[in-house]
C-alpha cells in the first residue's frame, strides 16, 4: 500500500499545482524514484505520458473556468502555463475541438479528463496452472557504467546513465542491430558488486551473428 500512497501523493502534487509551476523532480521524489524512471513508468501504468496528463488536466480546468466565469481568455491561458493566447488557443482546440472563446457558447461541447488516482484490485479466486523451469546460461551484450550502490545516490546515477545511453545513441544502435524500433526499452543487468558499487548494463540477449564490436566499440559483451 505504501507504493499506492506514494503514487497518489505524486498525483496530489500535480493537481495542487496545475495553475502553478510543476516540478517533475518533485513529482518523482514523492513517488520515491528518479525523475527518469517516473517518466518512463507513468505511461506504462496509465497509458498516457506525464506531460500529456498534465496538459489534459490543465485544459480541462481551463475549459470549466471559461464556461463558468467571466475570466478573460488571456488570463486563463497564463494561469495554466501558456505564454500566449495563440499557443493556448491551439492546444485548446486540439483537445476540445473548439476555440476558447466558443467555450461560453450555449450548448458548447467540451471534453473533460478527470483526475487520476491509483487503487489496487486483488483477484485470487481463479485457479492457475504453473510450472517452474530452470534457465540455462545465456549471454548479454550492452553498454555499461559503474554505479554507486549508496541508496541515496543509486537511483540518480542509474537514471543519468540510462539517459546518457539514449543521448549518445547506444540504445538506438542496439535496437538497430536487433531490428527493433529505436526507442524500444531494453533490459538491465547488474553484476560485479563490490559492496560500494556495481556495474549496471543497459543490455539485451546476445544473438548469434551480431557484429556489435565492429559497430559499437564502446559496448561490453558479458558472459
Amino acid at each position: 500500500m505504501d507504493w499506492l500512497d506514494r503514487m497518489n501523493s505524486a498525483l496530489e502534487y500535480i493537481e495542487t499545482n496545475l495553475a502553478d509551476n510543476i516540478s517533475y523532480d518533485e513529482i518523482a521524489q514523492r513517488a520515491y524514484c528518479s525523475t527518469y524512471h517516473f517518466q518512463r513508468m507513468f505511461p506504462f501504468i496509465t497509458g498516457v505520458t506525464l506531460s500529456e496528463y498534465i496538459r489534459r488536466r490543465r485544459l480541462t480546468l481551463a475549459a470549466f473556468e471559461l464556461q463558468t466565469t467571466d475570466a478573460k481568455v488571456i488570463d486563463v491561458a497564463m494561469k495554466y502555463g501558456y505564454d500566449s493566447p495563440e499557443a493556448f488557443a491551439r492546444a485548446f482546440k486540439n483537445l476540445h475541438g473548439i476555440m476558447p472563446i466558443s467555450a461560453r457558447d450555449k450548448g458548447a461541447s467540451l471534453k473533460a479528463y478527470p483526475r487520476m488516482s491509483f487503487h489496487i484490485s486483488i483477484k485470487g479466486d481463479v485457479e492457475m496452472n504453473y510450472r517452474i523451469e530452470s534457465k540455462g546460461p545465456f549471454e548479454m551484450f550492452g553498454a555499461y557504467g559503474l554505479v554507486n550502490s549508496d541508496p541515496q545516490k543509486v537511483y540518480a546515477e542509474v537514471a543519468q546513465f540510462r539517459q546518457q545511453c539514449d543521448v549518445d545513441g547506444s540504445v538506438e544502435g542496439m535496437n538497430g542491430l536487433l531490428g527493433r524500433f529505436s526507442n524500444t526499452i531494453l533490459h538491465a543487468a547488474l553484476y560485479d558488486h563490490t559492496g560500494t558499487s556495481f556495474k549496471y548494463m543497459v543490455s539485451y540477449f546476445y544473438q548469434k551473428g551480431l557484429k556489435f564490436r565492429r559497430h559499437l566499440p564502446n559496448f561490453l559483451f558479458q558472459h
